[in-house]
């Protein structure tokens, strides 16, 4: 119940410095992960990413201050987190649908965000697939970018498409999506689309190698089709294995997703029997 328990202590830590600037690494710390899974986990459990859930947040209180106070506009979005009115003004109409100016002038409806509350259901009676195994370090070759987590969930789709658009799928097939935070900023990762390298063939222009470390790995079966069955399997990751399992907890920055070739299944990564993996460096408690 560690992980779940921290996500609440993070929460809380979000709404009790809610008018600060909140480093990620600082959250993470209450839920006793990494940055990068402790955004992967909040984003899989509450539908949504940490800067995502921070901006409605100050963007509801700041919409209730503009009703309940005479507070200046522009105070209003410095004490929130926003350099100008300009920056306040579109953020706060993107949100609420309607300008700071006609809430404070007309009354004009604005939307609430409530805090994220933590309840501990009980739940379970799902299936899951895995083995613990344990991999020497490996390396891949593949292309590589860099994400803002905010943006990935689209985003890296569109890294993939480019991939086999642009003809470097037949240098890299794109066996794994290896997500990597290590040595990256707290707001973004670096992404790989790759393949195991030979050692005997030369690595094209535009591609990189990567020594993935030894680790022991938390492998879980994904079965259908994609991005569905993997995407299922990653919130069960976060919302019952990690909280349940008594032996294991993450261990680095790491994250793999495995696929294999969508030509042995009629219907590509679409079949319902497609198998895919996710691989997570554990350590044991």
């Amino acid at each position: 119940m560690r992980w779940i328990e921290g996500i609440g202590e993070a929460i809380n830590y979000i709404e009790e410095n809610i008018t600060e600037e909140i480093p990620i690494e600082n959250i993470a710390k209450k839920a006793f992960v990494s940055t990068f899974y402790f955004q992967k986990g909040f984003a899989m459990l509450c539908g949504l990413t940490v800067g995502e859930y921070i901006r409605q947040r100050r963007l509801t209180l700041a919409g209730s201050e503009l009703v309940s106070t005479d507070e200046k506009i522009i105070d209003i979005a410095l004490k929130y987190g926003y350099n100008s009115s300009d920056s306040f003004t579109k953020a706060f109409t993107r949100f609420h649908g309607v300008t700071p100016t006609a809430v404070r002038k007309d009354g004009a409806m604005i939307k609430s965000f409530a805090p994220l509350k933590i309840k501990f259901l009980l739940e379970g009676g799902y299936i899951m697939d895995y083995k613990i195994v344990e991999k020497n370090s490996f390396t891949v070759m593949g292309v590589s970018k860099v994400f803002k987590y905010d943006s990935a969930t689209t985003k890296v789709p569109q890294f993939w498409a480019e991939h086999y658009e642009t003809g470097k799928g037949k240098y890299v097939c794109g066996m794994y999506g290896v997500n990597i935070d290590e040595s990256m900023g707290s707001d973004e990762f670096e992404y790989l689309i790759a393949d195991n390298y030979n050692p005997s063939m030369e690595i094209p222009n535009g591609f990189v190698t990567k020594i993935i470390p030894k680790y022991t790995w938390a492998v879980f079966a994904c079965k259908g089709a994609m991005p569905k069955a993997m995407l299922d399997v990653g919130r069960k990751i976060f919302s019952e294995w990690l909280p349940n399992c008594k032996d294991y907890e993450i261990a680095a920055g790491y994250n793999i997703e495995m696929y294999t070739n969508t030509a042995d299944y009629p219907q590509g990564n679409q079949d319902e029997n497609y198998y895919s993996e996710i691989w997570i460096p554990v350590k044991k408690k």
